[in-house]
């Protein structure tokens, strides 16, 4: 009988690098507005993925990223996120004051 040899395993692509700025936005997130923050992760076309961040304090950021791999691996790398839906519990969460409404409302609403 002849002694199998190791075979090689298929090569799986790893997962992309969280960048180290993107981590840092996040980080600096998390410290602001509280831990646990969920995070959103929606794909947005051409420009990306948009990491949307909900502070435990209802805050609201977000961060754009080239894909949802990258995504994944931002939130992976800052303790204190959690991964989420757009569901009850996170909409329930948000707390969007009068700044940002108008904001959102663009330039008719702040005549």
């Amino acid at each position: 009988m002849s002694e199998q040899t190791a075979t090689a395993t298929p090569s799986t692509p790893s997962a992309p690098a969280a960048p180290a700025r993107t981590v840092a936005v996040v980080n600096a997130f998390v410290a602001e507005h509280g831990d646990p923050t969920r995070a959103v992760i929606q794909y947005i076309g051409n420009a990306g993925v948009r990491l949307t961040l909900v502070g435990s304090d209802g805050a609201l950021g977000d961060v754009v990223v080239p894909d949802i791999a990258t995504a994944e691996a931002v939130c992976a790398a800052v303790d204190g996120v959690q991964v989420s839906e757009w569901d009850r519990e996170t909409v329930a969460a948000t707390v969007i004051g009068p700044a940002h409404r108008r904001r959102m409302a663009g330039p008719r609403a702040r005549k």
